[in-house]
């Protein structure tokens, strides 16, 4: 699954225009490394991404095409 998609339908990011500006800006990585919104994204990757001054860090646990809100957080787990 591609990173931005991962990350809006994980809920780590509301939207995927988002998600995308944001791994343009080069605030996104995965495994230690930049991240393209193209990135393909596999269960074990860590994503790290910084707020302003504050760095997200969650380590991916499922993929899934769509999830219910409720299920979300079940994703990723926050490191």
């Amino acid at each position: 699954m591609r990173l931005d998609k991962y990350l809006k339908v994980s809920r780590l990011i509301k939207r995927r225009t988002v998600a995308n500006e944001a791994c343009d800006a080069g605030r996104v990585t995965v495994n230690d490394k930049v991240a393209k919104a193209s990135q393909e994204v596999k269960v074990g990757d860590m994503i790290a991404i910084r707020f302003g001054d504050k760095t997200v860090k969650a380590e991916v646990l499922s993929i899934a095409e769509t999830v219910r809100k409720e299920e979300a957080k079940e994703m990723f787990r926050y490191c």
